[in-house]
């Protein structure tokens, strides 16, 4: 498909931006996550009014974009499909929130989050977890650790400091000594990659 000939010179940039990275270029994955990371983010904190979620559904959403770049259609601006991406995934976000059962596992934010959440209010109310419910918390956590380390070593450090030790994004910056934008770029990545072994082994999940 041509492209909309009315972009502007920034739509025509990222296009083009997109374009390298579809052939691998990571730069060009890092550079549209600079345009429009604080974008998003702001968009989604306004939504959430919640720093912490909005954060995580920022990565979400540049993940999500990541992963289907090559869908991407050039007759509207990325920037349009990018925000669209964002804002659908946050409502379903806000909707599974308010429901009363754990949400489907849908990309890899969901599976810890999922974990985390068997822990949360949902069980302070049933006083804890019950024997069977714990075992299968235990399972998923070492199943999760067992996929992860099939990551290369620089993408396994970076989900372990993340997820597992909780780090913030400034925090895995300072541990690994990388600017922040790079360090958020790769995570990316890796989440990618993590995704992509999730969803061969769902059924276990």
């Amino acid at each position: 498909m041509e492209i909309n000939p009315n972009f502007s010179e920034k739509a025509q940039q990222d296009y083009n931006l997109v374009l390298n990275a579809i052939e691998g270029d990571e730069n060009a994955y890092a550079e549209l996550l600079k345009r429009y990371k604080d974008a998003i983010y702001f968009m989604l904190l306004k939504m959430t009014n919640n720093k912490s979620d909005a954060e995580d559904l920022t990565m979400e959403a540049f993940g999500k974009a990541f992963r289907n770049i090559k869908q991407y259609s050039p007759k509207y601006a990325f920037s349009t499909w990018l925000f669209k991406i964002a804002s659908n995934n946050c409502i379903d976000f806000l909707r599974k929130k308010k429901g009363d059962n754990v949400p489907i596992i849908k990309s890899t934010d969901s599976v810890f989050n999922n974990l985390d959440n068997y822990d949360s209010t949902k069980h302070i109310r049933s006083k804890g977890l019950d024997p069977e419910e714990e075992l299968i918390k235990k399972q998923k956590v070492k199943l999760l650790r067992e996929v992860v380390k099939k990551l290369k070593p620089r993408y396994r450090r970076l989900i372990e400091l993340r997820y597992f030790k909780e780090y913030s994004y400034e925090e895995i910056a300072q541990e690994l000594e990388l600017p922040l934008g790079t360090v958020k770029a790769q995570l990316f990545r890796a989440r990618e990659l993590l995704y992509n072994i999730l969803k061969k082994n769902h059924k276990h999940i």
